[in-house]
């Protein structure tokens, strides 16, 4: 029997393993499907920001009440998995808390600290629900997240504050059965809050303790790894990748744009001819109408966002009511991706379904609305730039397909001859000074 369970527990590791694999290399492919773009340089201050933005969580705490209960939750992650390890060497050997004969009195601190830390999460999750679904905050309750984004965000809260009750539960009935003396559950000494628990199935058989404390086992150890395979389908994918999202960040001045290289070459071509490419070259390209003529970092940013909606909040032209929000255009950008990620995958290669990111995902109006001010990537807690989406999909509106607000055109007018926004010639430009 004892064998049985290891194989089976085996068995299920490497299927989840396998699956979560096998899902993460189909989100780096979709990724890879954009432009390349080389983001290497400066790597002690793009491993600085990995330990400020993605580690320390250094923006999170403009707001240090969130910042706190939020760093309790990702600490609750990162540290009560440990005890997961543990686990899952107890579950390939055969064994029963593995690490408590090597690490003596430590491993009851270590449990005892595990413990504690698990009730803190509890705690949050049920505040963070409570934010969500009873205070109803405004970014919570935006249209961006109906459907499934707002369901997502609470799956994720119920689950953890589950996976918590039933390691609790199973160090509970671990420690009563530790006090019946029943076999293989050797003395731990005490803790801090399953040994206050432990008493209340005092009651309890023998026989019945055992059910509990391994159901609960198997229960905690399925939903991590049930945990681990939704991660790639959910907005909480940024727990990994916002480690490499922070890494790739860019490091130009915040709102710099960068010059099209495309641009300058029908400039240069102008200026001497000579330089301009023979036979069947390519046409140029200026912007983006798809996910595929985004760069990869973008595509990156899509798959990182946790759906916050600070920089939808910080935006000034959503707060004053109109259509854009940034929070949507990076889930839109993320949703197109998935489609076409999908499409490959059926067929091999990209088969035209006669959508684009542009207009079919994200509208002209949305667009134009942007007044590139920045708040949306200042805000960002990692690094993401919904701006960067913005410019691109705009600049091919206006580049590619001639489509501008007739005052832009005037501007773009002025500006191709007169070398200014203005409807003033060059020449006259200065006579103002003669009245001073």
């Amino acid at each position: 029997m004892q064998y049985i369970q290891q194989i089976g527990f085996l068995l299920l590791v490497a299927y989840s393993i396998w699956l979560f694999s096998k899902n993460m290399m189909q989100i780096k492919r979709n990724i890879l499907l954009g432009r390349d773009e080389d983001l290497s340089d400066q790597s002690s201050l793009r491993w600085r920001n990995v330990i400020l933005l993605a580690l320390g969580q250094k923006k999170m705490f403009r707001n240090p009440t969130v910042a706190i209960m939020h760093l309790i939750i990702y600490a609750g992650f990162i540290i009560i998995n440990i005890e997961v390890l543990e686990i899952v060497l107890d579950g390939i050997l055969g064994k029963h808390r593995i690490f408590l004969e090597p690490l003596g009195g430590f491993y009851t601190f270590l449990i005892n600290f595990f413990e504690i830390l698990a009730l803190a999460v509890t705690a949050v999750c049920v505040v963070f629900l409570a934010r969500r679904n009873v205070l109803k905050l405004k970014r919570f309750m935006s249209k961006d997240l109906n459907g499934w984004p707002r369901s997502d965000a609470n799956y994720i809260l119920i689950t953890e504050i589950i996976l918590m009750s039933l390691f609790i539960t199973m160090n509970a009935t671990d420690r009563a059965l530790q006090i019946l003396g029943s076999e293989h559950y050797h003395n731990t000494g005490d803790f801090l809050i399953s040994g206050y628990i432990a008493p209340f199935f005092s009651h309890l058989s023998t026989t019945k303790l055992i059910l509990i404390e391994r159901s609960c086992w198997w229960m905690h150890i399925i939903g991590i790894f049930a945990f681990l395979n939704y991660l790639p389908y959910s907005k909480h994918l940024h727990i990994l990748l916002a480690f490499p999202n922070a890494y790739y960040s860019r490091l130009t001045p915040a709102g710099e744009m960068h010059n099209m290289e495309n641009v300058q070459n029908e400039v240069k071509y102008m200026m001497q001819p000579e330089l301009a490419p023979t036979g069947d070259a390519q046409p140029m390209k200026f912007g983006a109408k798809d996910v595929m003529d985004l760069s990869w970092k973008n595509l990156l940013d899509a798959y990182s966002c946790t759906e916050c909606g600070r920089c939808s909040s910080a935006c000034p032209a959503n707060q004053t009511g109109k259509l854009l929000s940034p929070r949507k255009i990076m889930m839109d950008t993320r949703d197109r991706l998935e489609e076409v990620g999908n499409n490959i995958k059926k067929n091999g290669s990209f088969v035209d379904d006669g959508k684009m990111l542009l207009n079919d995902f994200i509208s002209v109006e949305e667009l134009r609305a942007c007044t590139t001010c920045n708040a949306c990537v200042q805000e960002c807690p990692v690094s993401i730039s919904p701006l960067d989406i913005i410019l691109e999909l705009r600049r091919s509106l206006i580049m590619e397909d001639s489509n501008a607000p007739q005052e832009w055109n005037g501007m773009f007018s002025n500006i191709e001859n007169n070398f200014a926004p203005w409807k003033l010639s060059p020449d006259d430009r200065d006579q103002w000074t003669k009245e001073l």
